[in-house]
């Protein structure tokens, strides 16, 4: 008798899953529900199909041929009740789905913000998460002359990118005293505000919203910061980090444990029999959770692989990420804002342009890189982590781990470097 596979959630975790699973059985029944959208998007695009770089449907990584050819059931629908006692989910619409085995892959939401005039009705208020966040971001964006948006992360600023190349004037309130403090050193979140106010962006940094206010319509008028300043605007983007998918759980009929996400072992098990949890959504042993597409990918994959077979424990990597703010390149390896007691970085800049690197090292063993205005190779990078090169070894031997074409390479002897204490301060991610 076949087995039936249930993935609640159709992210880069629940997709990589499925796949998984049927690479691995052929003959199982696998059922991929999501109320988001119909298939599977790569969510790092929602940005460039904003500023009209993508269709929408050139987000999608797959032929929409592919879930037909691989016998994967696709399902737009939201699960509103989980009995794990029945193995039995139900739908929104009433409709029951069995399952033999059932992976939460639900992803992760936008935080909410707390503050007086913000409630679910207030037009013109956007996050930039999922596609409805793309949605409301289309909709309101024509008849925006100015915007406000809140929160220091990625987020926030593909957020602001965004409303720059649509036309719309931004402010960009960075409760911190700097840039991303949770990613970025003092002068790293300096260099990339100073790129933000290059093209145009009323960056405030050290500046939160207190409230918000509404016109008659029901929609954002204007905001007052903590600094007790009013900024008229028509459009307020939250982007004050992610948080796991799961409240809708606490609600159901046989509910897993859960504490910042659902709550895994080592081999991404929930609580619950024949039940796990991957990606965003999964809160693994330690208590942390991987908010990175690479890391849901990987989790995902695993998962998928340990429904369907002999179980293996997850071993997360080295972090990565990369990415540009504005037309600044970054890219980060290691351990940095959250490196042990006792470590500290080097970091050097060049004298006349926007660039720089760092390394962060706990006597001579170096735990984490970060690069701004130029492109790095982040495997090279990690395997000198793993290797604990020393500090000293990898600064020699940088440039081969740049990415830059052979004649376009930041000119890294030109740089100066200097010892830099470690600023540990928490932030929006």
């Amino acid at each position: 008798m076949s087995m039936a596979y249930v993935v609640v959630g159709n992210g880069v975790a629940g997709v990589s899953a499925a796949l998984a699973i049927r690479s691995r059985d052929a003959r199982a029944s696998i059922a991929l529900v999501s109320d988001e959208g119909d298939h599977f998007f790569s969510r790092t695009a929602l940005m460039y199909a904003f500023m009209d770089r993508l269709p929408r449907r050139a987000m999608e990584p797959y032929e929409r041929h592919t879930w037909r050819e691989r016998g994967i059931e696709l399902v737009r629908a939201r699960v509103a009740d989980l009995d794990a006692t029945q193995h039995r989910l139900t739908l929104g619409d009433g409709r029951t789905l069995p399952y033999d085995r059932l992976l939460l892959a639900t992803g992760s939401r936008a935080r909410r913000l707390d503050a007086p005039g913000i409630t679910d009705d207030l037009a013109g208020l956007v996050h930039f998460v999922t596609l409805q966040d793309l949605d409301a971001c289309e909709k309101y964006t024509p008849t925006t002359k100015r915007a406000v948006v809140v929160g220091g992360g990625l987020i926030g600023i593909e957020l602001v990118e965004c409303l720059r190349f649509h036309g719309v004037a931004v402010t960009f309130l960075v409760r911190e005293p700097w840039y991303w403090p949770a990613a970025l050193s003092r002068q790293e979140g300096e260099m990339a505000a100073a790129e933000m106010r290059r093209h145009g962006v009323d960056v405030r940094e050290g500046a939160a919203l207190a409230s918000v206010e509404r016109d008659a319509n029901g929609r954002v008028s204007a905001v007052t910061t903590t600094a007790g300043e009013t900024i008229a605007c028509e459009l307020l983007g939250v982007c004050v980090g992610v948080e796991p998918q799961v409240q809708w759980l606490k609600g159901v009929a046989t509910p897993p444990t859960i504490g910042r996400g659902v709550k895994v072992d080592a081999t991404l098990r929930a609580s619950l029999d024949d039940v796990w949890a991957a990606g965003d959504c999964a809160e693994l042993p330690d208590g942390r959770v991987e908010s990175i597409w690479y890391s849901a990918k990987r989790q995902g994959a695993l998962a998928g692989e340990n429904m369907s077979g002999r179980p293996k424990a997850y071993a997360p990597p080295v972090f990565f990420n990369s990415a540009k703010l504005f037309e600044l390149e970054y890219t980060t390896v290691g351990a940095l804002a959250d490196a042990e007691d006792g470590a500290e970085s080097l970091y050097a800049t060049h004298p006349t342009r926007a660039l720089s690197w760092r390394i962060v090292h706990a006597g001579d063993k170096v735990l984490g890189f970060n690069a701004l205005g130029s492109r790095w190779d982040h495997t090279v990078i990690t395997r000198w982590i793993e290797e604990e090169r020393p500090v000293d070894w990898v600064r020699e031997n940088l440039r081969a781990a740049q990415f830059d074409v052979e004649f376009g390479r930041a000119p890294l002897k030109e740089m100066t470097a200097r010892a830099l204490p470690l600023e540990r301060r928490g932030a929006s991610k």
